[in-house]
């Protein structure tokens, strides 16, 4: 074998970098899913759930998870703390750092200080919201917040999950106390959702709610569990109006539900959904349709309807558990117009028909075979996927297997110029 040359070097380098881009990227993880395998937390995860707590989680791509199981909440849940204070208080338990076990026995100097999401919060005073790690002698760990109040540190128990410099759960012996964290919160006032929206530039709007009771009961049955709302301002109402007109009732009432989502998002949980497709108020009755994408770039953020890509160009509100934004055109649905010809324009074409003659031939060489009957075709849309996630999955799948080939095509590659050398 000849020398290993500078040459073959970077033929190699070439191939590895184009291997490894070819690998699918993981999965984001869900907190709610991790815990939901262990019975022990099943408190915990309902109260990252119940202060939303969750998806500020999920969205984090490094992240530590301090649990304790339902013992520990029982007596945290005794203090009978507001759940704007509960929030705070388990906010405390979610680090900005990954902490796996190993590296718990591997800190410089025995021990460390970690921010916590209650830290970033704001509602934090000073370094409150810091969380000191020690490494003691045979084996044991200890955490406590830098505002303890004297009370005790909880140890170590066990490592939950762990999906390296990613998420890591750790399980604890005690809620970590902070007078700080415990202070109480004043639960945040009632939001009037129309005058809100009335008031800063979406009165038009506003009247086609009030001019559908339902439609506004939805909006406002939402408002303490988690709603997000696309105002469109006066002017895009105002252009929008001979479209609506020509809407039947149930057209009126769907277009209406599709500016509401009954999850909050804040702007930054809208930046960090990527190009996944969102369910809105109008899905729950039309089963999986009636959904739209959110895009950002920077700071801009932007909802694509297939028809309109509107802007938001105002946060009215974002006061968790809702959120208002304006945008500057009306939203519309698919399934109530037409898409636009530009965007059918940008489809493949399909293949040119075969001649009535190939037809002939095709289907006589296919009666020969004993395969004539054709397979039944689906009936409609009950006979489509069960459901999105399952279509991403295969998709998911195909992609994977593709990348996989590639992957295997690009090594043997690389084996090749090895033995060439």
């Amino acid at each position: 074998m000849g020398r290993f040359s500078p040459l073959l070097a970077a033929s190699m380098s070439v191939l590895v970098v184009a291997a490894a881009s070819l690998l699918p990227a993981a999965r984001a993880h869900n907190i709610t899913k991790i815990l939901a395998q262990h019975p022990e937390f099943s408190s915990f995860n309902h109260y990252l759930s119940a202060t939303h707590l969750a998806s500020e989680i999920n969205r984090r791509l490094t992240i530590t998870l301090l649990v304790v199981d339902n013992t520990g909440m029982a007596d945290l849940l005794a203090k009978h703390l507001s759940l704007p204070t509960l929030r705070n208080v388990l906010s405390l338990h979610i680090l900005t750092d990954y902490y796996g076990a190993k590296k718990l026995h591997l800190l410089t100097g025995g021990s460390t200080s970690s921010s916590s999401v209650f830290q970033s919060s704001g509602h934090a005073v000073g370094t409150s919201g810091y969380i000191n790690i020690t490494d003691h002698l045979r084996g044991k760990v200890t955490f406590v917040s830098e505002d303890s109040g004297g009370g005790s540190p909880a140890t170590f128990v066990k490592s939950v999950e762990e999906l390296p410099y990613n998420i890591s759960v750790l399980q604890i012996s005690t809620i970590l106390t902070s007078p700080e964290a415990e202070a109480p919160v004043a639960a945040p006032g009632p939001v009037n959702l129309t005058d809100l929206m009335a008031n800063k530039g979406c009165k038009d709007f506003v009247d086609l709610l009030h001019a559908n009771p339902d439609v506004l009961k939805s909006f406002q049955s939402n408002l303490d569990t988690g709603l997000t709302v696309f105002c469109p301002d006066d002017d895009a109402v105002s252009a929008f109006s001979p479209k609506y007109s020509n809407l039947t009732a149930a057209g009126k009432t769907s277009l209406l539900l599709y500016h509401g989502m009954p999850v909050y998002y804040s702007p930054q949980l809208l930046k960090a959904n990527g190009d996944g497709p969102l369910s809105t108020l109008a899905t729950d009755t039309h089963n999986k349709n009636y959904k739209y994408t959110v895009q950002s770039d920077g700071d801009a953020i932007t909802i694509k309807t297939h028809i309109v890509t509107a802007a938001i160009s105002s946060t009215l509100i974002d006061q968790d558990p809702a959120a208002v934004y304006a945008v500057d055109k009306v939203l519309e649905p698919r399934e109530l117009f037409k898409i636009p010809e530009k965007e059918t324009a940008d489809a493949p074409a399909l293949a040119p028909a075969a001649s009535p003659q190939k037809k002939t031939k095709a289907a006589a060489k296919h009666k020969a075979t004993g395969h004539g009957a054709s397979p039944p075709a689906p009936s409609g849309p009950e006979e489509a996927p069960a459901d999105d996630v399952t279509a991403a999955d295969n998709a998911a799948l195909r992609a994977t297997r593709a990348a996989f080939a590639a992957w295997t095509s690009l090594a043997a590659a690389a084996a090749a110029v090895l033995l060439l050398a």
